[in-house]
């Protein structure tokens, strides 16, 4: 499953979104939208992907953000972002990640190693390369 969207990270539940159709996506309608999936597949998420500003930042209070909400409940990995995403290298990354994932025996850990060197040849500033992270089960 892959969201491509906005969203904002706060200490306050309230505050913490994905941007859907014509709503916030809050936390918990998040955690909801993946336990249901699950359950109507008789299976969890494999792979989520919420391509959008701050998806695993985090605080005290909530570990990885909504990375870790995800985690929670059922997906069993997340790729998701630590900072603000600039749309035209994000696209980039995904694109490549997507491409290689593709390949036979690639591995979601090698697949998102590899999307980010093709990044850091065109874009060598960390905060461009570097802003996604695979929370759970990187194979």
């Amino acid at each position: 499953m892959h969201l491509k969207t906005h969203g904002e990270f706060s200490s306050d539940p309230d505050e913490t979104y994905i941007v859907a159709y014509k709503q916030l996506l809050k936390g918990q309608d998040i955690a909801n939208l993946i336990a249901s999936e699950t359950a109507e597949r008789a299976n969890n998420i494999e792979l989520l992907v919420l391509s959008a500003c701050q998806t695993a930042a985090g605080d005290n209070r909530a570990v990885l953000g909504l990375a870790g909400i995800a985690i929670r409940a059922g997906a069993r990995s997340t790729l998701s972002t630590l900072w603000e995403a600039q749309d035209a290298p994000n696209t980039e990354l995904m694109l490549k990640f997507y491409d290689e994932l593709s390949k036979p025996g690639m591995t979601r850990a090698k697949a998102l190693h590899l999307a980010q060197q093709s990044l850091f040849e065109k874009y060598p500033a960390p905060n461009i390369w570097g802003t996604y992270i695979l929370v759970g089960n990187w194979l």
